[in-house]
């Protein structure tokens, strides 16, 4: 039996990016030197991405909240400031779930902003499989040749399992706990895999995107 949800999409964008030397939220895309001249940023290309799909578009900041707060707001988004990012990324998922549950919806859409935007497709194909999965399935997570990824479609007990375990943890221990609740489902869309960590990754999506 299928299911209906009201999703929020939560995008993390608090990182302090070290190793890239600016903020990942706000790196061009498509990359600098391709020709597009309708160039986003990560960020406005995740929050136009998911906003067909979800109710609500949440931005978790950080530091970073003056200068991500323009593009959110000018796209209909909504922000959610973690008080101490310094205290890791699941910190920043935490704040964004506690959000989602704040706004009454049951069920999210989880990505990092340092990613480029997967397919239309993907999403749909994703949130497609978990609306027909039995209730027993939590959450469903995108996987591209052997890799998971995101984004993570997570229902109500996925996100309560992220909001109960402890502040030190991180989203792949909670996962692994709850592991026979997650369905991987297989997808033909690299972007789900790909990390943008430093310049030279950045530089190397120029390949794929001229």
């Amino acid at each position: 039996m299928g299911r209906s949800l009201s999703f929020c999409a939560v995008i993390l964008a608090a990182g302090e990016s070290s190793r890239m030397g600016r903020d990942k939220a706000l790196l061009p895309w498509p990359p600098e030197s391709s020709a597009s001249v309708n160039r986003e940023t990560f960020l406005s290309a995740a929050i136009r991405l998911f906003t067909p799909y979800v109710d609500v578009v949440l931005v978790v900041a950080g530091k970073n909240e003056r200068d991500l707060a323009p593009i959110v707001y000018a796209r209909g988004a909504s922000l959610v400031v973690n008080p101490d990012p310094t205290r890791g990324q699941f910190s920043s998922l935490q704040a964004g779930l506690h959000e989602v549950l704040n706004r009454g919806r049951d069920a999210a859409m989880i990505t990092l902003v340092d990613r480029p935007p997967v397919q239309p497709e993907t999403i749909r194909f994703l949130a497609r499989k978990f609306e027909q999965a039995a209730q027993s399935v939590w959450a469903t997570v995108p996987e591209y040749q052997g890799k998971h990824g995101h984004p993570i479609l997570a229902g109500r007990e996925m996100i309560e399992a992220f909001l109960r375990a402890p502040a030190g943890s991180n989203a792949r221990e909670v996962e692994h706990a709850n592991q026979e609740r997650i369905a991987y489902i297989p997808v033909e869309d690299p972007f789900v895999a790909t990390n943008v960590d430093t310049p030279e990754q950045y530089a190397a999506l120029n390949v794929s995107t001229a």
